[in-house]
């Protein structure tokens, strides 16, 4: 899964020329499933976006979670972040799951966020034309992909092999 995270002011999906979802404060996160995926990787996904420190705290360094300053979150599906652009001028989106494995771990991904504390979790419209407004605050963006966060880091020092991340 791979996630493009961004702290916002607000945030919201419009379809047909209606609003289906907005929110305040709090994260904008731009979903996508690729093949091999499972709900492990939503669940773990959702955990750590919760936990990221990326809101300031009252001394204004990023030290505070979405979930720690009761942030809401808006998730949208978005097949497109695992286009593969290097070859011609037409994006391949083979890496893309098939929608029914993509939609299952979106719905179980928007559950999972609500299931680790961010209070209000909205979504736009799986494989909808969404017309998606962000403001974003800071600028602040991350991008996650569950590959890397399988991957085990060592200590360079001693060979040890620390925690995933």
């Amino acid at each position: 899964m791979k996630a493009v995270v961004q702290r916002v002011l607000s945030s919201s999906v419009t379809i047909r020329g209606a609003v289906t979802a907005e929110i305040g404060p709090g994260l904008t996160i731009l979903l996508a499933v690729t093949h091999g995926d499972n709900e492990d990787d939503a669940r773990k996904l959702a955990e750590k976006i919760a936990g990221l420190r990326i809101f300031n705290d009252e001394a204004g360094k990023m030290n505070r979670s979405v979930r720690e300053t009761d942030g809401e979150a808006l998730v949208v599906s978005q097949f497109t972040l695992f286009g593969d652009c290097r070859k011609g001028n037409r994006p391949s989106f083979s890496q893309a799951a098939e929608p029914e494995t993509a939609n299952r771990l979106y719905e179980l991904f928007v559950r999972q966020l609500a299931a680790a504390g961010v209070k209000t979790v909205r979504k736009g419209v799986f494989a909808a034309d969404m017309k998606v407004q962000i403001l974003n605050d800071g600028p602040v963006t991350l991008i996650i992909d569950t590959d890397d966060l399988k991957k085990s880091r060592r200590n360079p020092s001693s060979g040890e092999r620390l925690e995933d991340a």
